[in-house]
């Protein structure tokens, strides 16, 4: 495991102050590699957040350009990036406000045929897409991988949060069979930056060790009310996914 310097000790000590964080804890973050599947309204705050902690390598994969119309909640770019893509963007972000880790831009569409490339050996898989299509595709490779991933989905002042944890808990498919109709939604930009942020501590807590994850159970958050909600799911045992992945 890599030793800390002391620059990042520095960086790093407000956060290394949390118990069962410290040292160790920190060391584990500079080791690890997330891969973010999305450079938009969720990739945004939670590359952000995760870089500033100190996540070693970030593996940001969109091939699509900022608009914009995406401005009012996709941070990580702004007008002098539209047009470019966005995980070249994101890198430019990123590794100014910390130079001290590794962000590889990944600019190919997210298939069942490029993702395991594009994956490569990340510890944990990060869903900030907008269809879930594609959302399908990741979690078909969550799951006969065994990677953990979490999921998020946001809709104008609403989101909702999962941990996949395969074979323990439920998949996606588990809890959304199917497809969607993609169309142009609402979303207050500061909608996905709560629910983005929430995606960051579930990472930082599954890459340290600290607190638990949300596991079998679906937060729902309305930002309308401040209220959240938390659903129970049982796994499907004709599950066309996880149903035959033995524990």
């Amino acid at each position: 495991m890599k030793k800390l310097t002391d620059t990042e000790k520095n960086r790093y000590h407000r956060q290394m102050l949390i118990p069962g964080w410290g040292d160790e804890g920190q060391e584990k973050l500079k080791d690890a590699t997330v891969f973010i599947a999305g450079a938009g309204g969720l990739g945004s705050p939670l590359s952000i957040y995760l870089a500033v902690a100190g996540v070693g390598t970030l593996r940001i994969c969109d091939y699509g350009s900022p608009e914009l119309s995406n401005l009012n909640r996709q941070i990580l770019h702004d007008d002098t990036r539209i047009g470019r893509n966005k995980a070249d963007s994101a890198r430019e972000t990123l590794t100014r406000l910390n130079p001290d880790i590794t962000v590889i831009p990944l600019t190919e569409k997210i298939t069942d045929e490029t993702l395991e490339d594009l994956v490569g050996a990340s510890d944990i898989i990060v869903d900030c897409l907008d269809n879930f299509d594609t959302r399908h595709v990741l979690n078909r490779f969550a799951v006969k991988h065994r990677r953990p991933m979490v999921h998020a989905g946001v809709y104008g002042m609403n989101g909702q949060m999962l941990f996949i944890q395969p074979p323990e808990t439920p998949c996606l498919w588990c809890m959304h069979a199917g497809s969607v109709q993609v169309s142009i939604f609402p979303i207050v930009g500061a909608t996905a930056g709560v629910v983005g942020c929430m995606e960051a501590i579930e990472t930082l807590k599954y890459l340290t060790g600290t607190g638990s994850n949300l596991k079998g159970c679906l937060l729902i958050w309305d930002g309308s009310t401040m209220e959240f909600t938390k659903i129970e799911l049982q796994k499907l045992p004709d599950c066309p996914v996880c149903g035959k992945i033995k524990a």
